[in-house]
């Protein structure tokens, strides 16, 4: 099978978010041992790094690590039906979203199997309205989520006025 050339974009910046993700993790574990410290002020209270060992997923669910090989098999499947994905797409922000999901799903996967936990450290409680403490490879996921639905929209409007000129 020939790997379209723009599904190479999406495996490459799956690859650039799981490095990303893990350079900054490795970072905070080593670098400026923060899982020693635990919480370090960056630009109080707006930001802060804060050592978070997450065993379960979003909200604490499954946070006893009972679901470590489940979520680990689960996030590897998604990031395979993905790449699946990103072999059939042909719009540029659809392979963004798509690398950037696949990137994130994987490199929370290399730390659930490495460690049993994802390590989490990026602390922007101090605005008020998001209490979670999260990291590189969740920023890639979210991103990537909503640029899925932004292309999805657009996606429709395309159809939606590519009707209307038939029509016409």
């Amino acid at each position: 099978m020939k790997i379209p050339r723009i599904a190479y974009a999406a495996f490459g910046i799956a690859v650039f978010t799981i490095v990303l993700d893990q350079l900054t993790k490795a970072w905070m574990i080593s670098g400026l041992d923060l899982m020693e410290m635990r919480h370090i002020q960056v630009l109080p209270p707006i930001f802060n790094l804060t050592w978070v060992e997450n065993r379960g997923v979003s909200f604490g669910l499954f946070g006893d690590g009972s679901a470590r090989w489940f979520l680990s098999v689960f996030s590897v499947v998604v990031a395979g039906a993905l790449g699946w994905w990103a072999l059939r797409a042909d719009r540029r922000l659809l392979i963004t979203a798509i690398g950037m999901v696949m990137g994130g799903a994987l490199g929370n996967v290399i730390d659930r199997i490495r460690f049993g936990y994802v390590v989490d450290f990026i602390d922007v409680s101090g605005i008020g309205f998001f209490p979670w403490i999260f990291n590189v490879a969740d920023s890639a996921i979210t991103i990537g989520v909503i640029l899925l639905i932004w292309d999805s929209l657009q996606s429709e409007r395309a159809a939606k006025v590519g009707d209307a000129v038939e029509k016409s």
